[in-house]
């Protein structure tokens, strides 16, 4: 029970932490007659909080988290006032440049939405402009890391750039279009956008894939779910980027705690692969689809590449699916092997000691700020989950002589686990 609570812990954690989730900046780049605009969509309390969002996932693993929350709960006039004396600094730091010379930006709007959820933040808009100078043809944009990341998007020209910004420069932009990428570099551009959103950002969608794998042992009942879910939200991925299909995320959200919910409990009465498990599963994926659909539909998608950017990030996604079944499958084998006779007790016994203590030492010896802004939360957020399936693992090659050592010990206390928290997410996003 004391496993089972660490891992309670654990994910109660982090699933608060989704309503602190740092998502990037919008920012729509209009270029003519003689002037340089912005319409620029962020997170303003994090913004005034002065928290560095550089490699940040969430806000709570910031120092100012407190500061955030506060914002929050401040009407929208106050923001607004507060934002007056801030953006100077802020849009002088982006370094907006003509041809090689800097660009005096001046912000000409603020727009604050009302006090809402003080769980999710609200996305204030901000109207930049600046004059260029006469004849100018390019126009080229630092973002600085500490604010985070920076979708850029040129509007009213034809194939204007499109960017994905973090600390460096866009490079320099035609004032006339004609920058947008081509269908190859759009591709390569737009896969990591597919893995960031599910490693390490897309925690109910590795859930779902981890009740997946703990189902069975063994590799053909993951091949069929797996191949059933990625068929469904690639179809509903494609038909909502397009447009043809549009659910409200009220909707969607909910459902996608509810499949997290399924898949769970049903690992936890059976360990077979049901007939109509891999049809609920497809069901289930299309609407993971949308909920990726959704994401993407943040970015945007360039109009002349739509196709290569729309196949980048859906491998992206598969690519983040198949490391997380890849970590779980490294982490589990030897546990596996032992219960099926085919490993010595006594080598998981001591390997899984041994990875017990260096995942609990890793959490304290990488636990620091350079940690934070390269993976976006603290160590312990990455190594006491796999500390506590690795000791459940150890339990599982200790006590042997018990009936499906693994599945007692393993996978049956994760799935519940897993069960708890999707019931909680389905909860908070139906009524609360």
């Amino acid at each position: 029970m004391r496993v089972f609570g660490a891992i309670l812990i654990w994910l109660v954690s982090v699933s608060a932490a989704l309503s602190h989730e740092v998502r990037p900046a919008i920012a729509d780049l209009t270029a003519a007659n003689g002037k340089v605009s912005l319409s620029l969509e962020l997170n303003a309390e994090a913004l005034l909080a002065g928290v560095d969002l550089e490699g940040l996932s969430d806000t709570n693993e910031s120092e100012a988290s407190g500061d955030v929350d506060a914002l929050r709960a401040l009407p929208p006039e106050e923001i607004a006032s507060r934002l007056r004396a801030a953006v100077p600094g802020f849009v002088a730091a982006m370094g907006l440049s003509a041809d090689g010379t800097l660009v005096a930006l001046e912000v000409t709007d603020i727009a604050v939405p009302p006090i809402g959820d003080l769980d999710l933040p609200r996305d204030t808009v901000l109207g930049i402009e600046g004059n260029l100078p006469a004849g100018a043809e390019t126009v080229e944009m630092q973002w600085p890391a500490r604010y985070g990341t920076l979708v850029l998007r040129q509007v009213g020209v034809e194939d204007g750039y499109t960017g994905y910004l973090a600390g460096d420069s866009s490079g320099p932009i035609a004032v006339q279009g004609g920058g947008a990428l081509g269908a190859v570099a759009t591709f390569a551009s737009y896969i990591p956008v597919g893995f960031d959103h599910i490693l390490p950002k897309g925690l109910d969608h590795i859930l779902f894939v981890l009740g997946l794998f703990f189902l069975s042992t063994h590799l053909r009942p993951l091949l069929w779910q797996i191949s059933a879910f990625t068929l469904a939200h690639t179809v509903t991925l494609a038909l909502g980027a397009l447009g043809y299909v549009n659910i409200p995320a009220s909707i969607v959200e909910p459902i996608i705690a509810a499949s997290i919910v399924y898949v769970a409990v049903e690992n936890i009465v059976s360990d077979k692969l049901h007939r109509w498990r891999p049809a609920v599963i497809f069901v289930f994926g299309l609407l993971h689809g949308l909920g990726f659909a959704s994401v993407l539909g943040e970015f945007g998608l360039p109009k002349a590449q739509f196709f290569p950017a729309l196949i980048g990030f859906n491998i992206g996604v598969e690519i983040g699916q198949l490391t997380v079944i890849s970590l779980a499958f490294l982490l589990v084998w030897l546990a596996q092997r032992v219960d099926e006779g085919e490993a010595d007790i006594r080598t998981g016994q001591i390997v899984y000691g041994i990875l017990v203590l260096g995942f609990v030492g890793l959490s304290f010896a990488l636990n620091g700020p350079g940690f934070v802004e390269s993976m976006g939360a603290g160590a312990p957020t990455f190594f006491w989950p796999l500390a506590v399936i690795s000791l459940l693992c150890f339990l599982s090659v200790t006590y042997l002589d018990r009936l499906e050592a693994y599945r007692r010990f393993v996978a049956v206390p994760t799935s519940l686990g897993i069960a708890v928290i999707g019931a909680y997410w389905f909860v908070e996003r139906v009524f609360l």
